[in-house]
């Protein structure tokens, strides 16, 4: 993720009120590499994105989308396999995020991709308020470590 990219990712968050609603300036701090981020490109324009980062030996995903009319064909998958494969070669031993547990896509996407519900987190989002469920999973390495259409 860059600055360039900033301007493209506030729209996918525009298009996905599910997930956190970060400020533009979260998104930069995140280019500026105060956390690491990715954005998947398809014909020179992005079609999702990925923030994590790594604390001590785990791995935390902050937020992560793709547009939803690029939804289901693979690209959120290749986010996170690069964002698991990064975070395994650091030698993080586990992932974990939050997701609103009205967010039944996403539980599942999750739950498809070895993660397992850990806690719960009582009204953890607001806009709407509603409580967050905390999913985690031991890294493995995906076969390939993602998509060489992930930029850093």
């Amino acid at each position: 993720m860059t600055k360039d990219d900033v301007p493209a990712v506030l729209a996918i968050q525009s298009a996905c009120p599910e997930i956190a609603q970060w400020s533009a300036r979260d998104y930069t701090r995140a280019a500026d590499g105060e956390m690491t981020g990715w954005c998947m490109e398809e014909n020179s324009a992005v079609s999702g994105f990925i923030v994590a980062r790594r604390v001590a030996n785990e791995l935390e995903i902050l937020n992560f989308a793709v547009r939803p009319e690029d939804r289901r064909r693979g690209l959120g998958k290749s986010l996170l396999d690069h964002t698991l494969a990064w975070a395994k070669n650091l030698s993080s031993e586990r992932a974990f995020l939050e997701v609103r547990i009205s967010n039944l896509a996403a539980i599942r996407f999750y739950e498809r991709n070895g993660f397992e519900v850990s806690g719960r987190r009582p009204r953890y989002y607001t806009a709407p308020v509603e409580d967050a469920l905390v999913l985690a999973a031991a890294m493995a390495v995906p076969e390939g470590g993602g998509p060489d259409t992930v930029k850093a």
